[in-house]
């Protein structure tokens, strides 16, 4: 109580001196005898050891105030990332939580789609496709860290009003990185399996991801899939293994849960400013199919729709691989990627075979490969990510701002796709006669895109898919085998995404 009256009195005696500074200022700069230059410096020493003293109380005021609350702690921070990402961080960095999410809305259509047979549904498609406007995805989570060295997320998908994906958990995931340039996670997520799968769904070039790569993680990787492993990287290389288990969604009620692993190494071997070259390997295992109860077969189905969810008619499909006669005793998927880049020029493909073993049949065997090329002709350039061994999204180099007269980033993009889902099948003979075929049809796709990116969090895409779909009958009734039952099918999407 001493010190704050004499802040009181002091800071008084200093206003009322400053208070009429314009009369003293005025005297000291134009005295009008020495006399009055001699009064008006003694005052301004005055003014100055008040200031002095005021200050030093103060000093010895502060540890007085903290003693008297020993248990204060510096209060939380709101943070702001690169990308304009906003999180509570306590003040020693050691704790964060942050509310994330994306929406990406599609609104599309199909138009010339000619089937080539009259006789029936193309593995059960109708005879047109249905337009409409689809949430693919709208997910909503927190994502933070745990004293420093470990980081978690819970996202949940409440999106997909035609998609066939469920809703559900989509990343619920605790990950400890308390060792440098190493990270070892637990829970369900999107895996690093394929260079297209690591690639997150806000960042891809394209509307969906190659059905290449797509086909190639229906055995036991892709999204909302649980699994535990450990990745290891640098600036220039990326090694991954996992062993992973059933989806989210799957059911757990009297069935043997799907079971597999998977690893991918990848290494740069260029790397500079204006230029990357990016190699890759990945190899899956599906270790134990899964069953959807008692009594049924171990089995499994590998399909996609051409490469747009407007309408999620999967064409391209095996239909289920095991029987109870022939379940599926296991799989194998292996393939090699690639990606290179030059200023705002950017590549990328990878190719993929796999088999599934069935019992007392021979494997079937399957190919699949994409190629993509984009242009960013603002001149902006996609970045190699460590950490997940794939390459970001556009980042604007000037935002769209109306005030400043700015558009943003916009890039063109073309993608060539093929999966051939065809196994040990002789065209013209009954189903009963080649019992080792599986007649899942050959896909040829062509998309080409248009991406507006207006800043960090926002963009609109344009897409068309041509595809072309080949397939001769092996088990469709009242229709002759070998019959062609393909589709040429065209398509137009615009998606519109926001991310937080």
């Amino acid at each position: 109580m001493h010190i704050r009256t004499i802040l009181l009195v002091a800071s008084t005696s200093v206003g009322f001196a400053v208070g009429v500074p314009d009369v003293v200022c005025a005297q000291a700069a134009a005295p009008t005898n020495s006399s009055s230059a001699l009064q008006s410096e003694a005052l301004q020493k005055q003014i100055q050891a008040l200031k002095t003293q005021i200050e030093n109380m103060k000093r010895q005021l502060d540890p007085m105030q903290q003693q008297n609350a020993p248990n204060a702690k510096p209060a939380a921070t709101v943070v702001e990332s690169g990308l304009h990402r906003f999180a509570l961080e306590s003040a020693d960095g050691q704790y964060s939580i942050a509310v994330t999410g994306r929406i990406h809305l599609d609104l599309g259509g199909y138009f010339a789609f000619k089937p080539d047979s009259t006789l029936g549904p193309i593995n059960g498609a109708p005879g047109t496709l249905s337009n409409g406007f689809n949430a693919r995805r709208a997910r909503i989570g927190v994502t933070g860290k745990v004293a420093g060295d470990w980081t978690y997320n819970f996202i949940y998908e409440t999106g997909n009003s035609q998609d066939t994906t469920p809703r559900g958990i989509q990343s619920a995931q605790l990950i400890y990185n308390g060792i440098k340039s190493m990270a070892f996670e637990l829970g369900y997520s999107d895996t690093y399996f394929t260079l297209d799968e690591s690639t997150s769904s806000n960042d891809t070039m394209f509307i969906e991801r190659s059905s290449a790569a797509i086909v190639a993680t229906t055995l036991n990787a892709g999204d909302y899939r649980s699994n535990a492993g450990a990745r290891f990287f640098g600036e220039r290389y990326w090694v991954g293994a996992y062993l992973t288990g059933p989806t989210s969604g799957d059911s757990h009620t009297l069935t043997a849960e799907r079971f597999g692993a998977f690893q991918r190494a990848t290494y740069q071997v260029l790397q500079a400013p204006d230029y990357t070259l990016h190699i890759g390997v990945d190899v899956s295992e599906l270790i134990e199919p899964p069953n959807t109860g008692p009594g049924t077969a171990r089995s499994v189905t590998i399909n996609d729709p051409p490469e747009l969810r407007i309408d999620p008619t999967s064409f391209l499909t095996t239909g289920g691989l095991g029987s109870t006669a022939h379940p599926v005793t296991g799989g194998l998927v292996y393939g090699a990627e690639a990606a290179a880049n030059y200023k705002n020029v950017y590549f990328q493909g990878e190719y993929y075979h796999f088999k599934v073993d069935r019992t007392g049949l021979s494997s079937a065997k399957f190919d699949s490969a994409y190629g993509e090329v984009a242009w960013t002709f603002t001149g902006e350039s996609r970045r190699y990510i460590p950490g997940i061994g794939a390459y970001s999204t556009i980042v604007p180099a000037h935002p769209f701002s109306r005030k400043e007269g700015t558009w943003g980033a916009c890039e063109i993009a073309v993608r060539a796709s093929y999966v051939d889902l065809i196994s040990d099948f002789a065209p013209g003979l009954s189903a009963a006669a080649q019992p080792n075929a599986v007649d899942g049809g050959r896909e040829t796709l062509l998309t080409a895109g248009l991406n507006w990116y207006l800043n960090s969090q926002i963009r609109f895409m344009f897409n068309y898919v041509h595809t072309d779909f080949t397939k001769l009958n092996l088990n469709a009734s009242g229709i002759a085998p070998g019959t062609p039952i393909g589709a040429k099918i065209n398509g137009l999407a615009l998606r519109t995404q926001v991310i937080w």
